[in-house]
């Protein structure tokens, strides 16, 4: 686990302006807490140490709306709201997004009214999100947000989860590679470095929550 030494020091409050608004249409989402990103690429273990997490640490998940299709297990709003791409375009021309970005061929965002849902709840917020989504609400919540990257000691091993896990074809992973190993080249811009080893998930899950912890305390 490591953490960079450069990290602003914390604040109440947090003020959403999005790009090509004016004022008037500016939206603030005034967040009384923290908010902690949780990323890493497809078979780093997101979900699996979310999912630990919850065991351990009372908090909201933000549920992010996505295009892709549902999986075998999976409902709307568990673990995400599904949607289709001409709904989600019509949402982003009416900008009620805080961020969005496509995510290995389908559309993936988090909704303002989603965020507002969670602020009213008043605890902290557990947010999953690319790379791309973690750079983008770093800026628009700069004093609010603490963002932790899940590493793995190889593409290779990320490459083995996934066939074991079992949802995705040979071919599919291959012609995911590329976007995959964008995330190794922007380790640098979060807050933390957690590296799952194989095996060793209860540890992983462990660091999470000296993490979570160290950052509530007042």
């Amino acid at each position: 686990m490591s953490k960079k030494p450069n990290k602003s020091q914390p604040l109440k409050k947090a003020t959403l302006l999005t790009k090509k608004q004016s004022p008037k249409e500016k939206n603030e989402l005034k967040v009384r807490g923290k908010i902690f990103i949780i990323s890493g690429p497809s078979g780093a273990g997101e979900d699996v140490i979310i999912n630990g997490l919850k065991k351990k640490i009372k908090f909201n998940q933000l549920i992010t709306t996505v295009t892709r299709k549902m999986r075998v297990g999976e409902k709307q709003g568990k673990p995400y709201y599904f949607t289709t791409v001409k709904k989600f375009k019509g949402m982003i021309k009416n900008k009620e997004f805080i961020e969005w970005a496509i995510v290995y061929g389908d559309y993936r965002g988090c909704p303002k009214k989603e965020m507002g849902r969670l602020i009213k709840l008043d605890k902290p917020i557990i947010w999953k999100a690319d790379w791309q989504g973690a750079k983008t609400v770093k800026k628009v919540f700069p004093n609010s947000v603490v963002s932790i990257y899940i590493n793995t000691p190889s593409y290779q091993i990320l490459e083995k989860r996934l066939m074991r896990r079992g949802w995705d074809s040979k071919q599919t992973i291959e012609n995911r590679k590329k976007f995959t190993l964008e995330w190794f080249k922007h380790k640098d811009i979060y807050d933390y470095i957690v590296t799952n080893y194989e095996g060793k998930l209860d540890q992983t899950i462990e660091k999470f929550v000296k993490i979570i912890k160290k950052e509530l305390k007042p």
